[in-house]
């Protein structure tokens, strides 16, 4: 008999969760996290007192009561609203785009004077919209695009629009009445004291073994548990060897500011192309911090290079493509269940993530 009944590689969300699960079912569990701290991409830190999110803004939200009830169950949420802005050319614009932007980028005031100038300009796309470009222009019209899609997305992505799926900017919700709140679910709120109190609560009382990476000594890892969910790159599991799926991947200055505020609401996008970074989030906003200090994070996108981390993958024909032939693979790979985000080369939301998780505990557990 083998040590362990599962090996989890990954200690975010996804692993996390499973770890959590199968571990409450009394199986003998052990979790490898290759970087020096669990939680993957909602790690958090602590700095003047202000939780920072260290990989970038993450915002919970879900219209899947089962998952809320889920995470509220490990801590306490706070009601915090997701309302972005996007910075062009020096002024400020309200997202998702809703009547506060149409009425400061056209002069309207009503939602039938916004809908008749981006219906016309809308026009010019008839059919089914072929790539980002056109999805977003049949969504916005012309001048919202180019003010406040463009640059941004083709920072974003390293790719021109025409060259990105239409998919993408399905994310983007378009309204006609002053609601700020980028999402449309149900719920939505931030940890109290950050993600890391969900991730601790997750893997409490489960043997977690950091700065450990898999790969370097795949065999000996995959002899230790009757089977293994593998949460890294599903490529890297297999050396590479029908050639190297594209990801994007992030880098992000933070600093600490002897002012209380330095702009008004957690993340403003940056939406010029000539702009090197994204966006800037400022961290005590997320939990209404009255710190006499502030820390801002600037993210700036960046290509991926074996070595660097991946934070998502890029679903273009070509990547999917290869994904498919992976996955022929992953499928006869014995004992092997390969999840998350990189695992299944998807893009999750949180909430999401954690659904895949319980959705595979219950197919895997059962009611043991």
């Amino acid at each position: 008999m083998k040590i362990y009944d599962y090996l989890i590689v990954g200690a975010g969300l996804f692993g996390s969760v499973f770890a959590h699960e199968a571990t409450k079912k009394g199986k003998r569990c052990l979790v490898l996290e290759k970087r020096n701290h669990t939680g993957g991409n909602i790690y958090c830190e602590n700095v003047k007192d202000i939780t920072v999110h260290k990989y970038g803004a993450h915002i919970f939200h879900t219209s899947n009561k089962n998952v809320w009830d889920y995470v509220t169950s490990l801590c306490d949420f706070n009601d915090f609203i997701n309302t972005p802005m996007a910075n062009y050319e020096g002024k400020l614009y309200n997202l998702p785009f809703n009547m506060n932007t149409f009425s400061q980028i056209f002069g309207v005031t009503t939602p039938e004077e916004a809908k008749a100038i981006i219906n016309e300009q809308r026009s010019e796309i008839t059919g089914e919209p072929k790539n980002l470009e056109e999805q977003a222009i049949s969504l916005v019209g012309r001048e919202i695009y180019t003010k406040l899609v463009k640059g941004y997305t083709e920072k974003q992505w390293g790719r021109d629009c025409k060259d990105l799926p239409a998919f993408i900017i399905k994310r983007l919700p378009v309204r006609y009445t002053y609601d700020n709140n980028y999402f449309n679910d149900t719920y939505q709120g931030i940890p109290i004291g950050g993600y890391n109190k969900i991730i601790d609560k997750l893997l409490e009382g489960i043997e977690v073994r950091l700065n450990t990476d898999f790969l370097e000594n795949k065999d000996e890892y995959l002899s230790l548990a009757e089977k293994v969910i593998y949460t890294g790159t599903i490529d890297s599991y297999f050396d590479y060897s029908l050639g190297n799926l594209d990801y994007r991947s992030l880098r992000f200055e933070t600093e600490t500011l002897d002012i209380k505020e330095f702009q008004p609401v957690a993340v403003v996008n940056y939406n010029e192309r000539q702009i090197p970074y994204t966006r800037i989030i400022e961290h005590k906003h997320f939990e209404f911090g009255k710190q006499p200090k502030t820390v801002i994070t600037r993210e700036y996108p960046a290509d991926w290079q074996k070595g660097d981390e991946p934070y998502y993958p890029v679903n273009d024909d070509r990547n999917n493509a290869l994904y498919e032939q992976y996955k022929l693979l992953a499928e006869n790979e014995k004992n092997v269940i390969f999840g998350g985000r990189l695992g299944q080369y998807k893009y999750y939301d949180m909430d999401k993530c954690i659904e895949a998780s319980l959705l595979l505990c219950e197919e895997e557990l059962g009611n043991e």
